[in-house]
């Protein structure tokens, strides 16, 4: 019993550790990234269609992506749906090439995207804690209901509490990288 609390509980901070990694993929920092634009949607016989499934994104160099778009007539909305979005990008059209350039980060700009990343972080971290409390209350229950002793109770607990140190130092790993690429000019 104590080991599938312990199971869950590593496996959902390992989820909570990837999720964060993926929402600071979509962070722009001055490079060019496919996956900046995972977060866009294009409007495609009226449904809304990640952009990933309706054109092929990729890195021409450091700081352009090309979009190939599969169906010709789609490349308007393609272009008005990344001009749309919150990145502050502006595409260029070639036929079923775009081009989008990534302008280079401002000083400000640079500051503002580190404040959301640590927001990101602290959010990825509470989700951690949240983890961690949900384990001890399941070990806690175990201990009322007699099913286990106080000394593996506590045990578990100190063990839990290792796991949540270690995914914690995961995620400031990554907000450490993060910050660091956001700062490079």
């Amino acid at each position: 019993m104590i080991n599938d609390i312990k199971k869950d509980a590593e496996e959902r901070m390992k989820k909570s550790v990837a999720a964060l990694a993926s929402q600071l993929s979509k962070i722009r920092t001055g490079r060019a990234h496919p996956a900046l634009l995972d977060g866009i949607t294009v409007s495609y016989y009226g449904a809304d269609t990640p952009l990933n499934q309706v054109a092929n994104v990729t890195t021409e160099d450091s700081r352009t992506l090309a979009i190939n778009v599969f169906d010709k007539s789609l490349a308007q909305a393609v272009e008005k749906a990344i001009m749309s979005s919150d990145l502050g990008l502006n595409p260029m059209s070639a036929g079923t090439v775009i081009r989008v350039p990534l302008p280079p980060l401002t000083e400000e700009r640079r500051k503002d995207l580190i404040k959301i990343v640590r927001g990101e972080v602290e959010g990825g971290r509470v989700a951690i804690r949240n983890i961690r409390r949900d384990a001890n209350g399941d070990i806690k229950s175990l201990l009322k209901d007699k099913d286990i002793s106080e000394d593996e109770a506590r045990q578990s607990e100190d063990e839990i509490q290792k796991l949540t140190d270690k995914y914690v130092k995961e995620m400031d790993t990554q907000l450490s990288a993060k910050e660091a690429e956001l700062m490079e000019i």
